[in-house]
């Protein structure tokens, strides 16, 4: 089987609710940023075979194929095609998979991967308004089966034992680590900054900086009364767009590009659905037995922060050393753009990799309805 690398990665800075981005409509957002990749890697869409592009909420702005709309407004070859991905928060991380699997199997050999969500214009949950999308079934099998994500993050914290000081302190730190990077220009090399009626975003809005444990104490929960989850100990609504640029060492070569990693591996995994945000860690056992690495070989894991006790979780069961475990900030400071996220924190982890010659990278993230994805990627020579 062919090697597959990835030789290129941008993303726009995160977008806060109605913040610099939520005026840019999601598929010229889309074509920004594809635009960028090319420019950057210096190559002509003319020689992509496919974009395949992550979207959670797809109605309204974002309703149809977001992906081949994209091409199109980007003004790319009539002859690029576009597909969109639907694996809940983990898509736009699902997009990289399939255009890895694409490359490999040698059906094609320039792919782009990537994601976007603009939740300022399409709200979380639009997609199921006047519907029932878990049908009559799938609710008769579980009882209690949870239409919100936050009522499963309140059992998940029960389980493990998280109180709400515990979880606080984990979002302080969330912000912590994102303002440093921030100022030690971090971010720098892979946000590709956005102008919209002079106005230019080109840092992350969604950063809080000097959030304490005492200034998140008078927010109230936002699920349960007695609840421990709470707009501050969760990820915010945001807006965002990511792409990766995945071919073969020897296309690279051919096209006078430099990999950045090589894609070692991926795997989905499901989970219970009324839990629902647990596999991540199923999906890290699964994906480093599949390409025979250890958990001890990894220098840095990217595991989604929509809520606090996700990584929390999977950090107790792991044994992780914290440090190793986003060390950038996560969604919780950073925000998670739904079908972008999983693009982005890829974008985020190769060029932390590459900065500091770190060898092997996990990246995971749990999704609605039960699922998770872990990708492993390794530092190109």
């Amino acid at each position: 089987m062919r090697e597959a690398v990835i030789v290129e990665a941008v993303r726009t800075a995160v977008g806060k609710r109605r913040g610099g981005l939520s005026g840019r409509h999601p598929v010229d957002l889309s074509a920004f940023v594809l635009n960028a990749l090319v420019e950057r890697a210096g190559v002509d869409p003319v020689v992509v075979d496919d974009v395949v592009w992550g979207c959670v909420s797809q109605v309204g702005d974002q309703a149809s194929n977001i992906a081949r709309y994209s091409v199109l407004a980007a003004g790319w070859p009539e002859t690029v095609p576009g597909t969109t991905v639907n694996r809940a928060c983990g898509s736009g991380q699902q997009a990289l998979d399939f255009a890895a699997q694409a490359v490999m199997s040698g059906q094609q050999d320039v792919v782009v991967a990537g994601g976007v969500e603009v939740m300022s214009r399409v709200p979380l949950g639009a997609a199921r308004e006047g519907g029932m999308p878990f049908g009559p079934r799938a609710l008769a099998r579980y009882d209690g089966f949870p239409f919100n994500q936050g009522l499963s993050a309140e059992k998940i914290a029960r389980r493990w034992g998280f109180g709400r000081n515990r979880l606080d302190e984990y979002a302080a730190l969330s912000h912590e680590r994102a303002a440093a990077a921030q100022d030690a220009g971090a971010f720098d090399a892979e946000i590709v900054p956005v102008t919209e009626d002079g106005v230019t975003v080109a840092v992350d809005e969604v950063v809080r900086r000097g959030t304490t444990v005492e200034t998140l104490s008078g927010l109230k929960p936002a699920f349960l009364d007695d609840g421990v989850i709470h707009a501050g100990n969760s990820s915010p609504i945001t807006d965002g767009a990511a792409a990766l640029l995945v071919t073969t060492p020897e296309k690279a070569r051919e096209l006078g590009l430099t990999p950045i990693v090589r894609y070692r591996g991926g795997a989905v995994v499901g989970s219970d659905p009324v839990l629902m945000l647990t596999g991540p860690i199923p999906a890290t056992e699964r994906v480093l037995r599949r390409t025979a690495v250890g958990l001890d070989e990894v220098g840095v894991f990217e595991v989604n922060e929509a809520f606090a006790p996700i990584p929390l979780a999977w950090l107790a069961e792991t044994g992780v050393d914290p440090v190793l475990m986003n060390p950038l900030g996560g969604a919780i400071a950073l925000g998670h753009p739904l079908g972008a996220t999983g693009a982005i924190l890829m974008t985020r982890m190769l060029h932390h990799m590459r900065s500091r010659g770190i060898r092997y990278g996990l990246q995971t993230m749990c999704e609605g309805g039960g699922s998770a994805n872990a990708t492993l990627v390794e530092l190109a020579a």
